[in-house]
């Protein structure tokens, strides 16, 4: 999908890859650019926010239970499934004339505090709808510069595979999840871990859900 206006740009998305090499978990969107117009972008300085639109899908019971902290439950999910904010980025397109494609380096976290983090971890197939919104500054002309805004009603729909999502995960957090916890709660804890002679983190959490029952077989 891709919308245009009058500022003489396009934008859509033709795909997404995780990003084997980078250092932390890492999406790649390809973005196509069209302009209305054969006049020569010197440069165009890009911002896109990325957001989740949750009522853009559909959701089995086990997905529904483990969005329940985030949107409530079922019943309310007509007033409830707001859109979630997914990621803010910034990328230097180079110069061009009528069409060009390039990549949206997008850097994700897997912290289950951020609301977009724990949407994604819910799903277990499936697609995630996306709303890009983009804005920003164009350098335009063929005999010198004139400078151009990129409004916000710039955007495209595009939809996320949660297997893309879910490999990206795995090549940094294999078989693992990640909480963040405040240094007075980790201290608490490596004290407890200390006491009790526990040889990992795991065993740590572990004793203490078996302690207060909460321990799933």
């Amino acid at each position: 999908m891709e919308s245009s206006g009058f500022s003489g740009f396009s934008f859509s998305c033709t795909g997404v890859r995780a990003d084997a090499y980078a250092a932390g978990p890492t999406l790649v969107f390809r973005l196509r650019i069209t302009t209305s117009r054969a006049t020569r972008v010197h440069a165009l300085a890009l911002r896109c926010q990325i957001r989740i639109e949750p009522a853009r899908r559909g959701y089995d019971d086990t997905e529904a239970a483990a969005l329940t902290d985030l949107f409530g439950e079922r019943s309310r999910w007509g007033s409830s499934l707001n859109p979630v904010q997914f990621a803010q980025v910034s990328v230097m397109v180079p110069g061009f004339t009528g069409e060009i494609e390039t990549d949206l380096v997008v850097p994700c976290t897997y912290d289950t505090d951020i609301a977009a983090s724990r949407y994604l971890r819910a799903l277990s197939e499936g697609e995630v709808p996306l709303l890009m919104l983009f804005s920003g500054t164009a350098f335009t002309g063929a005999g010198g510069f004139h400078v151009e805004p990129v409004p916000w009603d710039k955007e495209t729909a595009f939809r996320l595979p949660v297997k893309t999502w879910r490999e990206m995960i795995e090549q940094h957090f294999p078989g693992c999840g990640w909480i963040r916890l405040p240094q007075d709660a980790m201290d608490a804890l490596l004290a407890y871990r200390s006491r009790h002679a526990l040889p990992s983190w795991q065993a740590t959490v572990e004793t203490l859900l078996d302690a207060a029952g909460e321990r799933t077989p």
